[in-house]
């Protein structure tokens, strides 16, 4: 059995992340000029949600097969899958065909993210975790600062095609790196996959995100998600091989986690969705502004990551976890208030960098105490599992969000949608008479607005969730493992 480099190990981890952070504030920088040049604003969300729901499907099933047949093979499929989900985006001629190559796409993120965070859970210890996944949060920082400019200089002086293309050598360099320096020694078990539960929770999801985007006979897919998740959980009791094992949950630091990270998670991702959207579209931003404005959300995320992973060993993670979602509630909340027409850019910038800071906080801690409240045969499908609640959260919120916004632009009937496309090109409106412009700026920045008003209700919702998180002594996972389920080594 040839020995792990750790070094080289971690960087292909970080150069994975780094993949999928620097591709969200990228994407978010570049699609209302996307959408200026392909149309299809009633679809804005859909290039998100797209992404996020194929990810969210699969986080699951892909930390359960990183803990039956060995994190290697799962995360080099991962990255595989990613790359060509961003070579056929790159490629896209229409709203539609990007659509489609954004779920190939997050078919493999739902890989990524989980299966790299389970690899620095095995092969660093506890002492040594808490710091790295501090620092590791430090890659979401680097791809805030690059995302923006990356974007908007990608969009200015290539064309929009390219911000998916420059995936391909970060992730190529990642596969050759574990492919060399990552070695695992994993003990197979003749299992069989859970096929029934992952088609249940899958088109469990789809209903419920069909459910909270539309009006009218869209709201019947709410009963059948919420339905077929129900049929979901009946199956994951009974089955030998669950895709998430229900007893996971009767751990305190699991079920909160799980329910205050998809609170936040609807925030984050409603956030960086729909503010680029408000600056470009309604304010009248360049893309380089638009994308700007989640920067200090970003990089203030790393930065609290750090200061939480060396305090959480002599803190506990509860009072991190208390304070980070506060400040979230506090950022989001100013950022309700404050984003308005005509206000400076620089005040609602400090509510995201509030916000971030709550987040890295948060996360960091909440994703450490989940790792620590198990064992290495339940570390991936926990880490997973905490991902999937994150990614589901994302996915509903930012879809509730892009409903309300087509519901805010679709009023006025003698207004066309489509025109609402040449708001978030170059010249935002040339050829659009005043009054309609005036018209489609309103309803857009009504629609935003209330979409912001959500995304603080979520982190206070969150926040109220959080203050429930056990009590535990100077670190994290302190509290017993439910009956079956292992203390961590």
């Amino acid at each position: 059995m040839r020995t792990t480099h750790r070094p080289l190990t971690t960087l292909a981890l970080v150069l994975s992340i780094f993949m999928a952070a620097l591709e969200m504030t990228v994407v978010s920088t570049a699609m209302p000029t996307v959408v200026s040049e392909l149309g299809g604003l009633q679809s804005y969300a859909w290039v998100f949600t797209g992404y996020m729901l194929a990810s969210t499907i699969t986080v699951p099933i892909f930390g359960k097969l990183a803990d039956l047949y060995g994190r290697k093979p799962v995360l080099l499929v991962g990255i595989g899958l990613f790359l060509l989900g961003s070579i056929a985006s790159g490629l896209a001629t229409s709203m539609g065909m990007l659509i489609a190559f954004r779920v190939l796409q997050g078919l493999g993120a739902g890989a990524m993210q989980p299966v790299s965070l389970t690899i620095v859970g095995d092969i660093y210890t506890l002492e040594q975790r808490a710091k790295v996944q501090g620092a590791f949060s430090a890659v979401w920082g680097m791809a805030g600062l690059l995302g923006p400019l990356t974007g908007g200089l990608i969009v200015k002086y290539l064309s929009w095609h390219w911000i998916f293309f420059i995936n391909v050598p970060v992730g190529l360099g990642a596969m050759a790196l574990l492919v060399v320096f990552f070695h695992e020694q994993v003990q197979r078990k003749p299992q069989r996959l859970d096929f029934v539960g992952a088609a249940l929770l899958g088109a469990g999801v789809v209903a419920l995100l069909f459910g909270v985007q539309g009006v009218g006979r869209n709201l019947l897919a709410l009963p059948l998600g919420l339905l077929l998740l129900v049929a979901f959980v009946w199956v994951e009791r009974r089955v030998p091989a669950p895709v998430i094992p229900m007893s996971l949950f009767s751990i305190p630091v699991i079920a909160i986690s799980s329910v205050a990270g998809a609170l936040f998670s609807a925030a984050m991702f409603g956030a960086t969705t729909y503010v680029p959207l408000y600056v470009q579209g309604v304010l009248g931003g360049s893309p380089t502004e638009a994308g700007g404005m989640i920067t200090p959300m970003i990089v203030g995320w790393p930065l609290a990551s750090l200061v939480a992973g060396r305090l959480l060993l002599r803190t506990g993670p509860r009072p991190l976890i208390v304070v980070g979602l506060g400040l979230s509630v506090v950022g989001t909340g100013l950022m309700a208030l404050l984003l308005r027409p005509g206000a400076p850019l620089v005040i609602p910038g400090l509510a995201m960098m509030l916000f971030g800071i709550g987040l890295g906080f948060t996360t960091t801690s909440m994703l450490i105490a989940v790792q620590t409240s198990v064992g290495w045969e339940l570390r991936g499908v926990a880490t997973a599992s905490n991902m999937f609640f994150r990614t589901i959260g994302g996915s509903l919120g930012v879809g509730l969000m892009g409903g309300v916004m087509v519901a805010q632009l679709m009023k006025d009937a003698s207004v066309p949608v489509s025109a609402a496309n040449a708001l978030l090109g170059p010249e935002h409106g040339q050829g659009l008479s005043p009054e309609l412009l005036k018209t489609l700026s309103g309803a857009l920045g009504t629609g935003l607005t209330i979409n912001f008003w959500i995304i603080s209700a979520c982190t206070l919702a969150a926040f109220l969730v959080g203050l429930f998180f056990p009590k535990g002594g100077k670190g994290p996972g302190t509290a017993p493992p439910a009956a079956g389920v292992p203390m961590a080594h």
